[in-house]
Order: structure tokens, then sequence, then C-alpha cells
């Protein structure tokens, strides 16, 4: 069962108030939302697997959101769109991902599931440890298959989802490229099934994640100072493990996964049809999942909007956070109250 760290009443100023319980993990730079333009603490909330450490901007009274970072990123690629989100009066969470950041397992004995299935109810046991019955999710990459998922396995609890950079696969199921070019794209999921590949990532992680930053964007999107800012994520010691889980269980049927996650990836496997309201953002300049990966998918959800963004590429809220903020709002104020 999840647990929140002891924890005294949210301190109130204007600063950033960064502080870590006595015992728990460290909080890392790429955990840190930079500038602050609102009032946000850095903290951790222990569930079954995890020690997650978490950004919390806005009144703790707000209405929830949860940003849910992809791979390769951190926390901080939030940073424009939480403040964002945090001023119009909401409360905005951005937890490290299992394997990234400052979030640790408990036990090494645990398996380092990669998997969307582990992702999302790493968020539905975080929400749970913060005593969050309701909440919307804004995902990008993993954390978009975090937000389908979190929205198939507990409608009752979510909002509204946003999910960018990546389209629904209903059932859960992943489908092997059938082209060329999109086999190309996935150059570095084929890598990761070798013996050679996984040492050479685990040689140099940092460099892995810096080619994907290369290439699945137009060039010029992001600065030298910010990678180096975001690279400390990619140092968790778990980051590779849970990156070779995700991409290799894909491929190798025999590739094990956490069997504490069976009954949810039963559910997965039975669910075709989205309930929750979406809001999809693809980049149309995306270099490893175009657009046209997710179009056609309206009818497995009740209430879809997609947008895709001219010159973007796989990192929406990084390259057009403004839009990005502009998009996410006006999906959450689409809702209806009651709902809230």
């Amino acid at each position: 069962m999840a647990e929140r760290t002891s924890k005294p009443a949210r301190p109130r100023s204007s600063t950033r108030q960064a502080r870590v319980p006595a015992g728990a993990p460290e909080v890392t730079s790429a955990s840190v939302l930079p500038e602050p333009a609102v009032e946000a603490i850095q903290d951790v909330v222990a569930t079954d697997v995890l020690d997650i450490a978490y950004t919390d901007l806005g009144p703790e009274d707000g209405p929830v959101v949860v940003l849910a970072h992809g791979w390769p990123d951190a926390a901080r690629g939030w940073a424009p769109v939480a403040h964002r989100l945090a001023a119009t009066g909401r409360r905005v969470l951005v937890p490290d991902n299992r394997g990234a950041g400052g979030t640790r397992f408990r036990s090494p004995w645990t398996p380092r599931d990669g998997s969307g299935v582990a992702l999302a109810v790493d968020l539905l046991q975080f929400t749970a440890g913060l005593g969050i019955d309701r909440f919307s999710v804004v995902g990008h990459d993993w954390g978009a298959r975090a937000a389908y998922t979190v929205a198939v396995l507990a409608p009752d609890r979510v909002d509204a989802i946003a999910a960018l950079g990546l389209g629904y696969q209903p059932n859960g199921v992943f489908t092997v490229p059938r082209d060329f070019a999109q086999t190309r794209r996935f150059w570095y999921q084929f890598l990761l099934c070798s013996e050679p590949g996984i040492a050479a990532v685990n040689a140099d992680p940092v460099g892995f994640a810096r080619e994907q930053w290369n290439t699945w964007s137009p060039s010029g999107w992001f600065t030298e100072d910010e990678f180096a800012a975001t690279a400390p994520a990619f140092a968790n010691p778990d980051w590779v493990a849970v990156t070779l889980s995700a991409y290799r269980s894909r491929y190798l049927p025999d590739e094990p996964l956490d069997e504490r996650y069976d009954d949810h990836r039963a559910v997965v496997a039975a669910t075709d049809r989205v309930v929750v309201p979406t809001l999809q953002i693809q980049g149309g300049a995306d270099g490893v999942d175009p657009a046209e990966l997710s179009e056609g998918l309206a009818g497995h959800f009740h209430v879809h909007r997609r947008e895709v963004l001219d010159g973007v590429g796989h990192f929406p809220h990084r390259e057009a956070s403004t839009r990005v903020a502009e998009l996410v709002l006006e999906h959450l104020q689409s809702v209806p109250a009651a709902a809230l």
C-alpha cells in the first residue's frame, strides 16, 4: 500500500521550498523545475515498490493534474506547462518516473518492469499516497502510455487525460513496424534486444539519450545547457534496466515482467476503448512516432480531440510549451464541473 512520507502542512511563501525527508533518496537536479513562477516544493511518496520523488506546485486544494514525463526525459521538461497550469489555481504534481531522476526502487529484488502498466500503477499509488481520489493526467511518451493506461484501469478516479507524442494502443497491443521507414526510426529498440547493444547503452546511457534528442525533433530545438540539466535523470541506477524492460518486452516474449501487475495487464488486454475525455497532441515533425501513427483512433474514445502541431517534433511540451499549455487548459476546462 502506498504511504506518504511524514510531512507537515505545506509552507506558504513566494519562494521554492526544497525539502526531502530524512532517509529518502536524493532528489536530483533533473527533478527540480527551473525558475518557478509559483510556489513549488520537492518531496517523496512511498508506494509498494518505489520512493517516488516529485515536485508539487500550486494551491493544495486545487483540482489535481499529474504531469508524467517521457523517455528519455525528466520532470524538469514540464516546467513551462507546470507553472502555467499552477497559475490557474490547479495543484500540479510532477513525479520522476521509475528509473529516472530521484525516484528509487525500495528493494533490489523488485523486477525493473518498464511497461506502461507498471508506470500507470505507479501513478495510481502515487496519488493514493497523497490522499488524492480524483485527478487528471497529462503525459508525454512513456507518460502518455501511462495516461492511457490509468484511464483504462481507474476511469472512476480520472477526470481527463492528455497524451503527447504517442497514440493509443487498443488492448495494449504493440504492433511491430511493417515498413522499413518505421523500423529505422525504432533502431534504438532493436539495439536493446542484443547483448552488444545492451553493453553499449550501459557504457554511455547519456550518449544514448542524446542521440534520441538529436533525431526525434527538428534540429535546434534544445540548448546544450538544457540537455546538461536534464542528463542527471539518466544517471539513476535503474535507468538502463527499466529502459531495457520497456523495449525488450515488446519483441521478446520471454522478457520477464513483474507478476504483481498481471491482473492489471489482463484489464488492459480486455479493453479497447477509453471512456475518460482525451486530448492527443502530436508533433507534425515527430522523428520517431510520426503523426500518421496516431490517426484513425477516434472510435476508441468516448470523447477525443486530436491536435497536430506543425513543425514540432517528439517533445511538444518543450518545443511548443505555450501552445501545449493552452490546449491542455482548454481540455481540462471542457470537463464537466461535476467531475472535478
